[in-house]
């Protein structure tokens, strides 16, 4: 990453002003994401838990804290109330009966969907005032903003 940030050559006051509008971008889709939570019988950790499941199928535990950066322990202390709430379960893998599994439920899936088709709702609303020529041209700097991300994004 210290190679891309010597190699760019960048205005570094349009470069800070990007980085103070995506911090407020996502601190506003953050707050109003919560609204829409309080709806629910979730907390945003459990949302955040729901939707690595969601989107990328049962994991273990420790997948799903090094996806989340919470320690293990916060983690199962997550899952226990989400399996409570009947929104993931525990799964023994079959090939190796050592490993446990979360695996989303169907109402896991139901709150997630919901949730997400607020969200995309919210955002649409804001989006009323862009023309459909701007709202593709912003669909398509955010992608390419999130490709080049991932060149350096390293999950462990």
């Amino acid at each position: 990453m210290t190679e891309r940030i010597a190699s760019a050559n960048h205005d570094e006051k349009e470069v800070a002003r990007m980085e103070k509008e995506l911090r407020y971008v996502a601190a506003i889709i953050k707050h109003n994401g919560r609204k829409i939570l309080k709806n629910y019988t979730i907390t945003p950790p459990q949302f955040v838990a729901l939707q690595w499941l969601f989107e990328h199928g049962d994991m273990t535990i420790g997948d799903l804290s090094n996806k989340m950066f919470l320690a293990f322990s916060t983690t199962t202390d997550l899952v226990d109330r989400m399996e409570n709430n009947h929104l993931v379960k525990r799964v023994r893998d079959n090939k190796d009966r050592r490993v446990v599994r979360i695996q989303l439920l169907a109402e896991g899936e139901r709150v997630i969907e919901e949730v997400i088709d607020k969200r995309r709702h919210y955002l649409n609303s804001v989006l009323s005032d862009f023309d459909e020529a701007e709202v593709q041209q912003l669909s398509q700097l955010l992608s390419k903003l999130h490709q080049e991300m991932k060149k350096d994004w390293k999950e462990d």
